[in-house]
């Protein structure tokens, strides 16, 4: 029996030794999905609250206490049972990282990625994100979006496709102007626009004429201003060109857009 214990001490040590090993190939596992294929669909990670969630009520490892080396016994056992859970909640992960492949060309055709408005030769580019003097109050202030300096009656493209969610005309502020919903965390605004191309609820592409450019609302000039917001945040337009411009032609246009003192709106 002693001879027999030695043996089990000794398996049970080994075990750990597994356990311990096992745990850091988990890990590694789980950094990449966090960090990698949840970055590449643009999915927030997993809480780390989650991944190292405890088991609560009773005392899981009572019947195991009156044993010989029991803390090196209760110790293997809480060791499996986390380890356990950890590749459970990470099987659910990669579940959910198979659907987000398997939508991924649906997601990529609903990213706005192209400029609102032709500007092949980038002379259109207006003023960037940031702060820029206002063209009728003359303050500093935060310009959230990109203007395209464009005649009056310029195509407006949707920049990815989606479901336009509202049209609204007014004679202020963003005066005629669209939101598309994206899907995705995504949506796209086209403001100061001349007329409308599109209806409440109406399905759009890439590319689809929506609208045309005016000088409607608070206005100085025709030009289009465009806003991109993720998540209910506003974020810089100028990172969402990337099927437009060539690396040459982005510098180029961040540039120009960076050099405007003023803004249109």
């Amino acid at each position: 029996m002693k001879r027999e214990n030695e043996r089990l001490l000794t398996q049970y040590t080994l075990m750990n030794k597994d356990l311990d090993n096992m745990s850091k190939v988990l890990k590694d596992i789980q950094y990449r999905d966090d960090n990698i294929y949840r970055v590449i669909f643009e999915a927030e990670p997993i809480p780390a609250s989650v991944r190292k969630a405890g088991f609560g009520g009773i005392n899981r490892y009572s019947q195991l206490e009156s044993m010989d080396n029991a803390d090196l016994v209760i110790s293997t056992a809480r060791k499996l049972d986390v380890l356990t859970k950890q590749i459970y909640i990470q099987s659910k992960s990669y579940d959910d990282v198979m659907k987000m492949a398997l939508n991924k060309e649906k997601m990529l055709a609903s990213l706005p990625s192209i400029m609102p408005v032709s500007n092949k030769d980038l002379k259109r580019t207006a003023s960037g994100w940031g702060y820029r003097i206002h063209p009728i109050y003359k303050i500093r202030k935060f310009h959230y979006g990109m203007d395209f300096s464009a005649p009056t009656g310029t195509e407006v493209f949707a920049t990815g496709s989606g479901v336009v969610k509202w049209i609204r005309r007014s004679k202020i502020g963003y005066g005629n102007h669209i939101l598309i919903s994206h899907g995705y965390g995504f949506e796209t605004e086209y403001a100061h626009l001349s007329a409308f191309n599109v209806k409440p609820g109406q399905k759009v592409k890439r590319g689809d004429v929506i609208g045309f450019v005016g000088s409607t609302g608070t206005s100085t000039a025709p030009h289009l201003h465009y806003e991109v917001h993720k998540n209910g945040k506003k974020v810089n337009p100028q990172n969402y060109y990337f099927l437009d411009l060539s690396p040459q032609e982005y510098e180029k246009m961040i540039e120009i857009s960076s050099n405007m003192g003023q803004s249109f709106d």
